[in-house]
């Protein structure tokens, strides 16, 4: 399917045809549309996801889970989509605001189908083991997986944009174009002696150096001429031994091999580099956003609340569950 015609469920079109997404990122394509359909199928499934989680305290908890767990990805969004913005923009990057927006959601929309997939396996162990502790990490094992896969998936989609150049400074995307062009072939007359006819000037042999090179010449009474050399063609009807070259010829890259990019980057432009320092200031953003925004399960002996009094965090609190285990 192309990115004009687009699958109704746009994580399908996600999955089979990410190609035609990044291209629609490009070329800045209709993004708006495309991001809301990422933001609301996104929305859903966190939803349904979220409900699945608190499912196992009360009806009421289940309730408010299905509203916070798509808050908890959305509010992180918020926070840390200007750092990815700016970064790209401090390093030269050509990235929009929607480019980087529809990027991210590409990551969020691919996590949340992901846990609303696994949705049925966290249900078949709500219904026959229910233990708080083992559900609480099977779940978080759960986001945690979907989350890395969401991350891979931005991660291509920025390396596509670099491939384009979004990525690069123009200055440098500027010297590949100009190194990579041809120059063209002009004809400079060939150095003739002091006092010669044109018929009398020797061709360029051995002697005349490089192609565009001054090439000096001996005159009867001792003065020497300068002039640019000539890289010869063959005359009209003139032929040559086999195995031996005219004077003067130089080798030609063959049409169809790739041309050669002189100057270009062989290093991770910088905004790759930085967006790996993003993904984890996202995840620790995430988990601390998660912690605040707690009960998502809801422990069983305690009452129902929309909010836990903020104390201790949340890795200390998966190092507990561990233990308790």
């Amino acid at each position: 399917m192309s990115g004009d015609r687009p699958s109704p469920l746009v994580i399908e079109r996600i999955l089979r045809d990410r190609e035609s997404i990044w291209q629609q990122i490009v070329a800045e394509r209709d993004l708006n549309v495309l991001t809301g359909r990422m933001l609301t199928s996104s929305a859903i499934a966190l939803a349904c996801y979220g409900a699945v989680l608190g499912f196992f305290h009360s009806p009421l908890m289940a309730l408010t889970s299905a509203l916070k767990l798509p808050l908890l990805f959305l509010v992180t969004l918020a926070i840390c989509l200007p750092t990815l913005y700016l970064f790209n923009l401090v390093f030269g990057a050509r990235l929009s605001v929607r480019q980087s927006l529809a990027l991210v959601m590409v990551a969020i929309t691919v996590t949340s189908m992901l846990a609303v997939a696994f949705a049925p396996i966290s249900l078949f162990f709500l219904i026959t083991a229910n233990d708080y502790g083992f559900f609480k990490l099977l779940n978080v094992a759960i986001l945690t997986l979907s989350a890395l896969v969401g991350l891979r998936f931005l991660t291509s989609g920025m390396q596509v944009l670099n491939d384009h150049g979004l990525l690069a400074p123009e200055t440098a995307t500027a010297k590949v174009e100009q190194a990579s062009a041809p120059a063209p072939v002009q004809a400079v007359p060939a150095a003739v002696p002091v006092g010669a006819t044109p018929a009398a000037a020797p061709v360029a042999g051995p002697s005349s150096g490089p192609a565009g090179a001054a090439v000096a010449e001996p005159t009867p009474n001792g003065a020497v001429a300068t002039a640019p050399a000539q890289v010869p063609t063959q005359p009209a009807g003139a032929s040559y031994p086999p195995g031996m070259l005219p004077p003067g010829y130089v080798a030609q890259r063959p049409w169809n091999s790739p041309p050669v990019r002189r100057g270009e980057p062989t290093q991770r432009p910088a905004s790759m580099t930085l967006l790996y320092i993003w993904i984890l200031l996202f995840g620790f953003v995430g988990t601390q956003l998660a912690w605040t925004l707690r009960p998502f399960f809801g422990d069983p002996g305690q009452d129902f609340a929309f909010f836990r009094s903020i104390d201790g965090n949340f890795y200390a609190e998966i190092l507990r569950t561990i233990a308790n285990l």
